[in-house]
Formats: structure tokens, C-alpha cells, sequence
């Protein structure tokens, strides 16, 4: 990518990712797109003000490698139900 893209298209970009591939980290949608890790992350966040995304602080540990990335999906946007059998609901008695 070229560092002349205008902003809005770098962003668009991002949510058409976002809303093929649902919650995903900041690392991987840098890595899809080509964008720096920095570049995402000031997009991902100016999104998240328009409140266009939402945004998980997310810190994990590899192998005692402390991670922290950003979580993010579209703000409002419910995937479809995955295809396959789905477990039956449990009818509690409370009494």
C-alpha cells in the first residue's frame, strides 16, 4: 500500500475486513491489509470514537510472553449462527 491512500480508504478497508471476518486482533488485520501495526491501531481507534467499531484491550500470554493487542468488530453487527447442530435449551424449574 502506498503511504498516499487517502484515510477514508484505509478505514474502509478495515471495516470490510472487520465485517468478513468478525472479532479479530489488531496484529492479524495489520498483517491482512499490509497496513503498519501503528497505522491500524490510529484508524481502529478513530473508528472506535465514531463508534463505527468496538475495541477490546486484550493481553495474552504465549509461552510467558506477555501479548497485549487490540480485540475489535464492528460495532452492532451480529455474525450469522454457525451452519451444524446447535445444543438444545435447558428449561430450569426454580422454585
Amino acid at each position: 500500500m502506498t503511504g498516499e491512500m487517502p484515510v477514508l480508504l484505509y478505514m474502509n478497508e478495515i471495516l470490510l475486513y472487520l465485517k468478513s471476518h468478525g472479532e479479530i486482533d489488531d496484529t492479524e488485520i495489520a498483517a491482512a491489509t499490509g497496513f503498519s501495526l501503528d497505522l491500524t491501531r490510529l484508524h481502529l481507534v478513530e473508528l472506535a470514537a465514531k463508534n463505527e467499531v468496538m475495541i477490546c484491550q486484550s493481553t495474552r500470554y504465549v509461552k510467558g510472553i506477555k501479548i497485549e493487542s487490540m480485540s475489535c468488530r464492528i460495532s452492532g453487527f451480529i455474525p450469522k449462527v454457525a451452519p451444524g447442530r446447535k445444543p438444545s435449551r435447558v428449561n430450569l424449574k426454580l422454585s
